[in-house]
């Protein structure tokens, strides 16, 4: 376990899956869920190389069949720690004899922390290693504590998006998969209330870039957490009938398979392409208070 601090914040990420453990401010307030396994048993895994589902955990590449399950092995497998300094870690995985076995593409997955005022920046670099064209979709899953909200008692909270405009999300089913149709989520000058009634279709995904950032509301009106991103669909989600007191926050570079999807892996909506040799960057920012 590693561990960041500032005069703000200290956080502590885990080797295992380089997923984030904790954000705990000046005051000791626990902002990342601390994965009860009654309810969910992650706080913060990464998505990588599917988000979401592929249909019936199988895809296609080049007309051969490779497995996959819900989000892919990133979050399952120990990454190795390549670098540490006072405000920043981090972490690497590369392709082995048995990711190739469900993934056929070499690889580099770097994931970095970085610790700035209240501030912490989770950056991901991937690299196409092999000399084919790679497919991939990447997202983050970091769960927060839902301000006011108990367990085992009612979900309630009020997010707040960057966009007062009606919002659209993808028709989603509660097995993770989805429609490449639009649904209107309500909404009344970029606040969304959420219970749990609201995710009876698992989460409810905003895509093709409607929005850059959203904030999650403490009681009286005041942000507790807000994300920043670039990415082309922000997820929410928390588990459906069972009162869990957090709600996940998800920047996604992809989705599940729509229902009864059989194209090649690399026809899927929303994946993303690399060339031999060549990279992607991006990162989402947590922001803890005002």
């Amino acid at each position: 376990m590693i561990e960041l601090k500032n005069d703000q914040l200290t956080i502590k990420v885990a080797e295992m899956g380089a997923e984030l453990q904790s954000i705990v401010d000046s005051d000791g307030r626990e902002y990342l869920w601390q994965a009860d396994p009654k309810y969910w048993p992650r706080r913060s895994p990464i998505l990588f190389p599917i988000v979401c589902s592929v249909e019936n955990d199988t895809y296609t590449v080049d007309g051969q069949e490779y497995h996959l399950p819900r989000h892919g092995f990133a979050r399952d497998t120990e990454f190795t720690l390549v670098a540490e300094s006072d405000n920043k870690v981090v972490f690497a995985l590369h392709e082995s004899e048995e990711t190739l076995k469900v993934y056929p593409f070499p690889f580099n997955l770097g994931v970095s922390y970085r610790l700035d005022g209240n501030k912490i920046h989770v950056i991901w670099h991937v690299e196409n290693t092999g000399k084919r064209e790679m497919h991939f979709q990447i997202g983050g899953h970091p769960a927060f504590y839902a301000p006011g909200c108990e367990a085992g008692k009612p979900l309630k909270g009020v997010l707040r998006v960057d966009n007062n405009d009606q919002l659209m999300a993808l028709k989603s089913h509660i097995d993770g998969s989805v429609e490449m149709e639009e649904v209107t989520i309500a909404s009344q000058d970029g606040l969304i209330c959420f219970d749990d009634e609201f995710f009876a279709n698992d989460s409810v995904k905003l895509h093709n870039s409607q929005t850059s950032s959203v904030e999650l509301l403490n009681p009286d009106g005041s942000v507790a957490v807000r994300l920043s991103y670039k990415c082309p669909i922000i997820a929410f989600w928390s588990p459906y009938q069972k009162n869990a007191p957090f709600v996940c926050l998800e920047p996604w570079y992809g989705v599940g398979d729509p229902r009864g999807f059989n194209g090649e892996f690399k026809e899927k909506p929303f994946i993303n392409h690399l060339m031999p040799g060549a990279s992607f960057m991006s990162e989402y920012i947590i922001t803890i208070g005002e």
